[in-house]
């Protein structure tokens, strides 16, 4: 189906009941033009269900070139498990040889994470999402204290449409738990990270991704040494907006 203008504000109201197996048979069905975002559990728990409904179903990963060994081993693991297309996205040559030349390999630890990650990630996921009318993301609103509580489980992207296009949004796993996502991967015997077994929760790059102690929250692996309410990479920075 052809991309179409939906009321997503009176769907997002239906849909916060849905299952997300619900959610995502309903993006499915509006949508032949669309993708997953793959990088951690919550994704293939979303790349498993979408998998039952249609075999054929696509799915990226942002390459940023500072991924662990074990999330690279993990990529193809689901790769292979599901017999999938996943596109890995590389960011620009010349803007990362731009900014280490410039900044050297680790700035992010002296002048945040945003300048980094905009070339590594946020670069090519605009142009990524330029080819697409629909993404299904695997956001939650426990995943990250004052940032992600107000996620809808369907939105308009305005902030990666392309011009004169519009480009919808998908959270189904919106108002799932972290409890319920291991719950699921262990009932299915899904594939994760194994970086998991080692105490990290919330896996990004090397450098900014380190495991958790009991009782601290999922995102405190992430950019520790930055505030806790600035841990976004700008993937989903509509999110954090008032």
């Amino acid at each position: 189906m052809a991309s179409e203008l939906l009321n997503t504000v009176d769907l997002d109201a239906e849909l916060q009941k849905a299952s997300p197996q619900k959610v995502i048979e309903y993006a499915l069905e509006q949508f032949d033009n669309i993708v997953v975002s793959f990088s951690g559990a919550e994704d293939v728990v979303l790349i498993h269900m979408a998998h039952q409904i249609r075999p054929d179903i696509k799915a990226f990963v942002l390459d940023t070139g500072r991924l662990h060994a074990e999330t690279y081993r993990f990529i193809e693991r689901v790769r292979e498990h599901y017999g999938i297309d996943i596109d890995v996205l590389s960011p620009d040559a010349e803007a990362i040889r731009k900014l280490v030349r410039e900044k050297g390999l680790f700035s992010f630890y002296l002048d945040g994470h945003q300048e980094c990650c905009g070339i590594r990630k946020i670069g090519p996921l605009r142009k990524k999402l330029k080819e697409v009318d629909a993404w299904i993301t695997g956001q939650r609103k426990d995943q990250s204290p004052g940032t992600r509580q107000g996620i809808p489980v369907i939105q308009d992207d305005k902030l990666f449409a392309r011009p004169g296009g519009n480009l919808v949004k998908f959270n189904p796993l919106a108002n799932w738990t972290s409890q319920q996502v291991w719950d699921y991967i262990r009932a299915m015997e899904i594939p994760y990270n194994e970086l998991h077994d080692k105490g990290y929760v919330s896996i990004g790059c090397e450098p900014c991704t380190r495991p958790i102690s009991p009782g601290q929250h999922e995102r405190a692996g992430r950019w520790w040494w930055e505030e806790a309410t600035k841990k976004e990479c700008g993937l989903h920075a509509e999110n954090v907006k008032p």
